[in-house]
């Protein structure tokens, strides 16, 4: 196994000291334990030992198991129960951190990798990836293998290192338990990583990374198209192929109101093209496309509007006898100017 043996005597507080394990490809279960050490004469701790895991040659973030502020009666043993597995590849890393003014030794010895489960360090189950919409809660659960003590400490810990608050633990059966923690930074799209760590009396568990996607809802680029235009309808094409934010659109809503009106209706569609019907002649009307894609909060706003007017009902009805262009009254009666038909 490898070894490592710091002299904290004479050192600045803070100067570290590192070893670095080869990268493991593991394919199965297993427990990377080790020995360590901390000592002086004095009594007082020399300084801390922290152990990290990076993985796929990423960040090193911060540690997933550490001690300080102690020194041990001789060796002690610890487990890393790592769920990472091939082909994904992690390296562990210890570091020991100096205390100015406490001479002493940090020491690490007998690292093994071995291929059966920890005895005392819980085993977590695969951390699933969750998707939401932006401004939605996400929620990872993460779920071990063990059994669980009050002692323990549970947390989720980002990509970069950042680690989230305590997290509420549910023991499900003696030899499982879960745990629930929502992520509070949903307000914009994007992907990151996260992973599920516990550190309990024998060592630390560590799942694999996670990834959290958080889409944005879809609004179309173009308004509606025009195709055809009555006294009481219009025939529109939602144009929903271009569009801003993420897919799969599984809901396509048109939205109109008069331009004047404080009301609005809204419409599922089905098909290609739809058509508006019912509605008043010579009056302007706005139409917008509402999108939807799959998951709470996602429906996106409208897109941009189409703004357009019904034609006039008497050039239809009377088609050429009754001229309309005298306007409607209050009354919805068409007020019109009559001409003799000469021979």
């Amino acid at each position: 196994g490898s070894f490592m043996m710091v002299n904290s005597s004479g050192r600045a507080s803070g100067q570290k000291a590192h070893l670095l394990l080869p990268t493991l490809k593991e394919n199965d279960t297993h427990c990377v334990d080790f020995h360590y050490y901390l000592s002086s004469r004095d009594r007082s701790s020399p300084g801390s030992l922290n152990v990290y895991v990076k993985v796929n040659g990423g960040p090193q973030g911060n540690p997933i198991w550490n001690v300080s502020g102690i020194v041990t009666e001789g060796w002690v043993k610890a487990e890393l129960a790592i769920s990472t597995f091939w082909p994904h590849f992690y390296q562990v890393i210890f570091e020991s951190v100096s205390l100015k003014g406490h001479p002493g030794y940090i020491a690490v010895d007998e690292v093994r990798v071995l291929a059966h489960p920890c005895r005392k360090a819980p085993h977590f189950l695969r951390l699933q990836n969750v998707e939401v919409n932006v401004g939605q809660n996400a929620t990872f659960q993460c779920i071990a293998g063990g059994k669980w003590s009050q002692h323990d400490k549970l947390w989720l810990q980002q990509w970069n290192g950042r680690d989230t608050a305590l997290m509420v633990t549910r023991v499900v059966n003696h030899r499982r338990f879960s745990a629930t923690v929502s992520v509070a930074d949903t307000s914009q799209r994007s992907i990151s990583k996260y992973r599920c760590v516990i550190r309990s009396d024998g060592g630390s568990g560590v799942s694999n990374y996670a990834e959290l996607i958080v889409k944005e809802p879809p609004t179309p680029i173009a308004p509606p198209e025009l195709l055809a235009v009555g006294a009481t309808y219009l025939w529109i094409k939602p144009n929903a192929n271009s569009i801003i934010g993420d897919g799969p659109i599984i809901l396509k809503e048109v939205e109109y109101r008069t331009t004047t009106g404080n009301w609005a209706e809204t419409h599922i569609v089905d098909s290609p093209n739809y058509k508006l019907w019912h509605l008043d002649p010579d009056v302007e009307y706005e139409i917008r496309v509402l999108l939807t894609r799959p998951g709470e909060g996602g429906t996106g706003p409208p897109g941009p509007p189409l703004t357009t007017r019904t034609k006039c009902a008497g050039r239809e009805l009377h088609q050429g006898l009754a001229d309309c262009s005298g306007g409607w009254q209050a009354s919805r009666i068409c007020f019109s100017s009559w001409h003799s038909v000469t021979a």
